[in-house]
C-alpha cells in the first residue's frame, strides 16, 4: 500500500464554496495508492523451474537472473509492502556450471550475426561451493514437478549418483531439503507457482526420445504441491503450462530445408532406387499399405527438398533389412539444434548428406505423431492445474494461450509485437525455448494483471514497460 506517486504539473485550487464546480478540479495533482488489495506480497516465493530462475541464452547468469519474472514482480510488489527478494545468483555472465573445476554445463549464447554461438570466457560458478538458502526465487533448471518435492534433491552426494539437481545442491538450505520445504520454511505470504514443463518439454526437445510424466504421478506431484502450499495460509497465482511444441526450438527449421540442385538431385535419386524399389514389393505382398509405401518413397528434385528422417513408427521391416526412413512433412518438427549440420557432408564424402542421404536420427525430429502425444499431455497437466488451482482459491494466468497468441497473430504490448520467430520476435531466447528479459517483463506484466484481477490489488499502475528490457545480451557483457 503504498507508493504514491505524484503527477509533475502541481496546480492550487482554492476553495471559496461548497458549490464548486467539480469540473475545475481537472490539472489537480493525482495521488496514486499501489495498494495490495486482499493480498500480502510482504514474503513474496516463487517456485518453478528454469523460467522461474531466470535461465536465458542457454544458461543461468547473473543478468539472466535479475531480469526473472519473479525479480521483476518483486520490484513491483515493493510499492505494496513487498518486502526483499531473494536470488542465488552466479557468479559471472558466461554462464555454464562447474563441479569440482570440471565444466558441468556450457556459456550462454550470444547472437553473433548469424546465429546463436556461445560467448567468450569460462564458466566459473562452481556447485560444490554451497550458497545455502532458502530464497526467494526457488526456480530449480531441470525440475520436474514431483522433484519439487524430493528430499535430497539439493544433495551433493545423490547428485553424483545422478540423483539430485546441480542447480538446487548449490542453493538447498540443507543437504535433505525439499525445494516445497525451502518454501514453506520462509513463512510466505505470496506464492508464484509454474510447475509442470519440464514433465512435457523433455520429452518434445529430444524429438520424443526422452518419456513423458505420467499424468497419474503428474496429478499427484502437482496436487500435493499445491496442498502443502496452501497449507501455510499464503495467497498465490499458478500458471499452466505452454504448448512446448509451439516454441521456436521447434518451429525454426523448416521440414523443407535441403536446396539441391537438379545434378546432386538426380544422383541422390539413383541412392535411394533400390530402397524405393523394395517398398513396392512389400507393398504389393501386403506386407505395408499402398499409402504407406508412399509416405515411405524417398524422391528428390531441384529446388527445396524435406529432410529425411528416421521414423520408428513406421512398420519395422529391418528383419528384410529395410530401415524406417521417410521425408518429413510439414507437420513434423526439426529441431532447432539439427541446423548445425543440416546438409553438411559426413567425412567429405560428397554422397552422405547429414539430412539428406543420411536421414536424421529420432532424436533430431518430433513427428507428427509425438507432436500429437506432446500436446495431449501437456492437456491433461494443464485440467489438471486449473482445477487445483480453483480448489485452493489462487489466481490462475492462462500461459498456454498467451503463447498461442504470440506464436500466431502476435501479442501487442507496449509499443511491440511479440511474435514467436527467434531471435528477432522479442519473446524467445536464442535457445528457442526460454524468454528474453524482454519476455519475462511480458510474463511479469500479464501476471501482475491476473493478481489485480483476482486479488482487487492494482499492481499494473506502477508504470511497467517491456521495452526497458532487452532481448538479448552481447559476448564480454
Amino acid at each position: 500500500m503504498k507508493l504514491k506517486y505524484l503527477f509533475l504539473s502541481f496546480v492550487l485550487i482554492a476553495f471559496t464554496g461548497c458549490d464548486a464546480d467539480l469540473d475545475s478540479m481537472e490539472g489537480m495533482p493525482v495521488f496514486l495508492d499501489i495498494d495490495s488489495g486482499d493480498a500480502d506480497f510482504e514474503r513474496f516465493v516463487a517456485v518453478g523451474a528454469s523460467v522461474t530462475a531466470g535461465y536465458t541464452d542457454n544458461a543461468l547468469f547473473q543478468a539472466g537472473q535479475m531480469n526473472s519474472y519473479p525479480n521483476i514482480m518483486a520490484s513491483v510488489m515493493a510499492h505494496a509492502d513487498g518486502g526483499v527478494f531473494t536470488q542465488p545468483y552466479t557468479n559471472d555472465n558466461v554462464g555454464g556450471l562447474l563441479l569440482f573445476g570440471n565444466q558441468i554445463a556450457g556459456p550462454r549464447l550470444f547472437f553473433n550475426g548469424a546465429g546463436p554461438a556461445p560467448v567468450s570466457g569460462t564458466p566459473t560458478t562452481e556447485v560444490s561451493d554451497i550458497m545455502a538458502g532458502p530464497y526467494s526465487n526457488l526456480g530449480v533448471p531441470g525440475a520436474q514437478a514431483l522433484h519439487l518435492l524430493a528430499p535430497g534433491f539439493g544433495s551433493m552426494a545423490a547428485m553424483m549418483i545422478g540423483q539430485a539437481n546441480p542447480y538446487y545442491v548449490r542453493m538447498a538450505s540443507s543437504d535433505g531439503a525439499s525445494v516445497i520445504g525451502d518454501a514453506l520454511m520462509q513463512s510466505p505470504t505470496f506464492i508464484s507457482l509454474f510447475s509442470g514443463g519440464n514433465d512435457a518439454l523433455g520429452f518434445a526437445v529430444s524429438g520424443g526420445t526422452s518419456s513423458l510424466t505420467d499424468p497419474a504421478a503428474f496429478d499427484f506431484a502437482f496436487g500435493t504441491t499445491m496442498a502443502m502450499l496452501a497449507s501455510s495460509g499464503a495467497d498465490g497465482l499458478v500458471m499452466n503450462i505452454p504448448d512446448v511444441t509451439a516454441l521456436a526450438f521447434l518451429n525454426t527449421v523448416p521440414y523443407n530445408s535441403i536446396p539441391l540442385d537438379a545434378g546432386t538431385a538426380q544422383m541422390l535419386n539413383g541412392g535411394f532406387a533400390a530402397y524405393n524399389g523394395g517398398l513396392q514389393v512389400f507393398a504389393m505382398m501386403g506386407m505395408i499399405s499402398a499409402a504407406e509405401a508412399a509416405a515411405r518413397t524417398i524422391v528428390f528434385a531441384a529446388g527445396q527438398n524435406a529432410v529425411t528422417i528416421e521414423d520408428d513408427d513406421l512398420t519395422d521391416l529391418s528383419f528384410f533389412g529395410v530401415p524406417s526412413y521417410r521425408m518429413a512433412t510439414a507437420d513434423d518438427k526439426v529441431v532447432l539444434t539439427a541446423a548445425t549440420f543440416l546438409g553438411t557432408t559426413v567425412g567429405g564424402n560428397p554422397t552422405l548428406i547429414n539430412g539428406v542421404s543420411v536421414p536424421l536420427a529420432n532424436n533430431w525430429v518430433l513427428t507428427a505423431s509425438e507432436v500429437a502425444e506432446a500436446q495431449a499431455a501437456v492437456n491433461s497437466f494443464n485440467a489438471t492445474i486449473q482445477g487445483v488451482a480453483s480448489q485452493y482459491g489462487w489466481a490462475f494466468w492462462d500461459a498456454y494461450a498467451v503463447l498461442n497468441q504470440v506464436v500466431g497473430p502476435g501479442l501487442p504490448m507496449d509499443d511491440f509485437v511479440l511474435t514467436g520467430d527467434l531471435v528477432m520476435g522479442g519473446l524467445f531466447s536464442l535457445d528457442g525455448v526460454h524468454p528474453t528479459a524482454r519476455g519475462n517483463a511480458v510474463i511479469a506484466k500479464l501476471m501482475l494483471e491476473a493478481i489485480d484481477a483476482h486479488y482487487g490489488s492494482n499492481l499494473s499502475d506502477v508504470h511497467l514497460d517491456i521495452g526497458d528490457y532487452p532481448t538479448n545480451y552481447p559476448d564480454g557483457l
